[in-house]
């Protein structure tokens, strides 16, 4: 049986993750148009290992990483009702290990730390259309807030 666990990412850990990385880009490149041609990067997964604000969870199975988030705490909007909360980010899971509960217990992990924290609100972005993430979030309990909207000018 395949025994899952969960730690803090270390810095040794840094090639499989810009990997992990990529491989998000390369997923979430069809519901975004706007992104750059070419490698891009979304994180600086080094600086975001070594911040005291922020913590990046892996999973793993017999040593291999398979899985990544990471929880930011920030500062929240002045009209909100919570000073801060936790945004979450760098969800993968590579697609073998997908629908073990991977996502999820990553997700618990990082829901404690931000309630030790003494934070009590966490949110992530998601592509309105990425139907798959959208029901892994909403599985972990989250629910959809805000649908932000654009138009290019460009092409006006």
């Amino acid at each position: 049986m395949e025994q899952i666990t969960t730690r803090k990412a270390r810095l040794s850990d840094l090639n499989i993750l810009l990997s992990f990385e990529q491989a998000i880009i390369a997923a979430e490149r069809p519901f975004d148009l706007t992104l750059k041609e070419g490698e891009i990067h979304y994180y600086d997964i080094a600086e975001m290992i070594a911040a005291p604000n922020v913590e990046v969870i892996v999973a793993e199975i017999n040593g291999e990483l398979i899985g990544s988030a990471y929880a930011r705490i920030a500062d929240s909007k002045i009209y909100l009702k919570h000073p801060k909360h936790a945004y979450l980010g760098f969800m993968y899971v590579k697609p073998e290990h997908r629908g073990k509960g991977i996502n999820n217990r990553i997700i618990e992990v990082l829901k404690q730390w931000v309630i030790s924290r003494g934070v009590t609100e966490m949110r992530l972005e998601v592509y309105n259309e990425n139907l798959s993430a959208i029901k892994a979030y909403e599985k972990a309990g989250f629910t959809p807030n805000l649908l932000e909207m654009r138009i290019g000018l460009d092409k006006l």
